[in-house]
Order: structure tokens, then sequence, then C-alpha cells
């Protein structure tokens, strides 16, 4: 297999942009392909991957705290969070799995994080550098459900805000905790992050075994959202959902829909970054969904690499997480769906996929929730795009174009 002629292959769907893409196509053309193309095309996709970067993954050792000393209190910012996980628990440094557990784990976690840090990335510890230069875990404790509860209620916004992370395909849970450490030092004006860990398998060529884990955990987050919506003094909760995670994050509200739980979806406010969503998959969410009093938001790229595989794995079907906001048509069904598309193609991206913009994008908070506010205000919704370039001296979110009223 040559890989010039795996980049023409990837770069074959590149043209199906709007939520009309493959409307109509056959489900026997989708389904029927041969085993061994499945398997070619997961090939073509770990060697692709690959090329993004060699760097070792994280063992569950960085879960261990560590003491910050104290010469570097000065030069670090201090982030508590808390996680929930399904994933089943390994001995090895007390770390969790790849694989379903069966019932729900609660813990939470203090971090240091480097306060002269380079953008989204992140170094995680070694025995040899400090918190000046690496992220560290410093406190961790296991909790019960109803103590890691009113935990989230202590934590939450002056507003009753709570954030809940939903991490997304190929991630392991020490990855998913260090990367929402990253985004709540960044934000600063978020609450304490929740973590909701799904048993993905970490491995580039489990993408289908990730989709089954996303499917099995629907139950286990809503069960979640249902708790947190259920807490006193939580008026709101935001759910943002990574790639396959925003996948899952659909599937779970869509359930809440379906089981008639709407005091929960009256408090659900859905965030979807890169959305690892088939464009007919969507459509069909929306629908079982229906209107929300808070619109949907999708961060989408459309020069997102990695989605472009998933795409390619998918029989070359459109994914949502990779609308192009100029496009007429994609303004279009965003209005009429109730959505809000952010363009986040120009964010910084340090997986060399482009597939990790949304973590950039963490630092102008303040600025897309006054966006969002004022969108909400005036009654009617817009088309948002991220400018990286000018953030420095504007605000990072430009409207551009009405679209339509609410």
């Amino acid at each position: 297999m040559r890989l010039r002629t795996s980049r023409k292959l990837i770069a074959a769907h590149a043209s199906h942009r709007s939520f009309n893409t493959n409307i109509g196509r056959p489900m026997c053309s989708i389904v029927s392909n041969k085993p061994n193309r499945l398997s070619y095309r997961i090939a073509v996709v770990a060697v692709l991957l690959s090329l993004g970067g060699c760097a070792s993954r994280p063992t569950s050792a960085v879960l261990q705290p560590t003491a910050v000393a104290q010469a570097e209190q000065a030069d670090i910012d201090k982030v508590a969070l808390l996680s929930v996980t399904n994933r089943n628990r390994i001995k090895e440094y007390s770390g969790f799995g790849t694989q379903w557990a069966g019932e729900l784990t609660y813990e939470r976690y203090g971090f240091a994080v480097p306060r002269d840090r380079k953008g989204a990335t992140i170094a995680y510890p070694t025995e040899r550098a400090g918190a000046k230069r690496t992220y560290m875990v410093t406190e961790r404790e296991q909790l019960a459900q109803q103590a890691w509860l009113a935990d989230a209620t202590r934590s939450a916004r002056a507003d009753g805000t709570v954030a809940v992370y939903v991490h997304g395909y190929n991630n392991l849970y020490q990855e998913a905790l260090y990367r929402a450490a990253q985004m709540a030092a960044d934000a600063k004006t978020l609450s304490p992050p929740i973590v909701f860990s799904w048993p993905s398998a970490a491995s580039v060529t489990g993408y289908v075994t990730d989709r089954d884990a996303a499917l099995y955990s629907r139950t286990d987050l809503e069960g979640v959202l249902t708790a947190l919506a259920r807490a006193p003094g939580i008026k709101r909760v935001v759910l943002f959902g990574h790639s396959m995670g925003g996948f899952l994050s659909m599937e779970a509200t869509r359930q809440l829909k379906l089981q008639g739980r709407d005091d929960v979806i009256a408090k659900l406010q859905v965030v979807l970054a890169a959305p690892d969503i088939d464009v007919d998959v969507f459509r069909s969410q929306l629908r079982d969904i229906g209107h929300l009093k808070t619109p949907i938001t999708v961060l989408a790229s459309k020069t997102d690499r990695a989605l472009s595989m998933s795409s390619f794995i998918g029989g070359e079907r459109a994914r949502i997480g990779r609308l192009d906001i100029n496009d007429p048509v994609v303004q279009e069904q965003a209005r009429k769906a109730n959505v809000n598309i952010v363009d986040i193609s120009t964010a910084d991206s340090s997986d060399g996929l482009g597939h990790d913009r949304f973590a950039a994008v963490a630092r102008f908070g303040s600025d897309f929730e006054k966006a969002e506010a004022l969108q909400h205000k005036s009654g009617n919704f817009r088309a948002l795009v991220f400018d990286a370039a000018g953030a420095a001296v504007a605000s990072p979110f430009r409207l551009v174009g009405h679209i339509g009223q609410q």
C-alpha cells in the first residue's frame, strides 16, 4: 500500500459538506462491504495516524499524587476536577483499563498545571522535570456517589453551572483527565470540570470497538446527567463531547428525551467539539431530541484530518465535525436544525491532524460565553467564526451573516 494512494482515498470525500450529504444512499451500499475492505480501511487509518506523531503514551503512573515543591508554587495554576468512569479498575498504580466495569467509580483530583505552558500541549510528569515544566496530579480521592454529587454542587459556578467533558475515540483514562485539567486551567472562568470517561480501547485500530463502547455507555452517562440535574443548586449542565464523545453525548441526550426526562433536558447545554457523527445520524438524533431551549453548538473544522479518516472508515460518509461554515446549504440547514456552528479551523493543533483544536479554544471561554449570551438575548442565532489571528486585539468570535430567527 502506497501512502500516495491512501491520501487520494482520504481526500475523496472532502467535498461532502452539507447536512444533506448522502441522503437517500441505500443502506446496503454501506453494510455490504466485505470484512477485508473494512480491515483495509482501518489499516490505512492506522498508518496515517502513526504519521501524526510517535510520542509514548502516559501510563497510569501519572495518576499518582506528587507534592509540589514550595519553590514552584508561584509557577503553577491549581486545578480541581471530578471524574466518573465505567471503566474497569486495574491494579497498576490504581488506574483504569479499557473494559466496561458495569458500575461507576467516582473520584476527585487536584492538578498542578505549569503557568508557563505551551498552548494546549500537555507535558506529562517525569522523574526529572518538576511542576514548572510538567502537569502533575497533586491530590486524588475516591468518593461515594453522594459525596461526589455534593462536591459537584459546591464546585458549581455562582450561576449554578457545571460542565461535563466526554472524551473521544482512542483515549486512555489519564489522557482524558489531563486534557480536562488543561482546558480548565486555560478557561479560568469555568467551574471545576467533571470528566466522564467511557471504556475506549485506546488503540488506533479500535475504532469499531470504541463505537460499541460509546453505545453501551449511553445509560451510564444518562444516569450521571440525571443525578446532576436533580442536585440542589445546579441550574445548568454543559455537556461537552469531543469526537466520538460527541456521538455518545447526543445519544445520551436522545435517550433522555425518549424517556420523557424533559426536566433534565431543560438544564442541558450541548456542545460538540469535532463531533464524529455521520450527517444522517445527526439529523435523526436532532429529530428525536427536538427543539432545545439552548441551541446545540458544534465546533467544526473543515481541515480535520482525523474526521476525514473516520469518514473513510465509515464508507466515505461526511462527518458533522467537518462542516464548512461558508457553505450556504450548511447555514440554511443549521438554521432549521437550531444549531450554532463555530469554525475553529484556524485554531492551533498539536496532534498533527487538526483534531484537538477544541483544546486551544478553551482560553477564550469568556468570549465564547459573551457571544452565546448575546445570541440568546437577541433571540436569534448566528454562525460563529473563531479568529485566532485577531484574538489578541479583539474578541476571537466574529459574527458572520445572519442565519435566521429561532
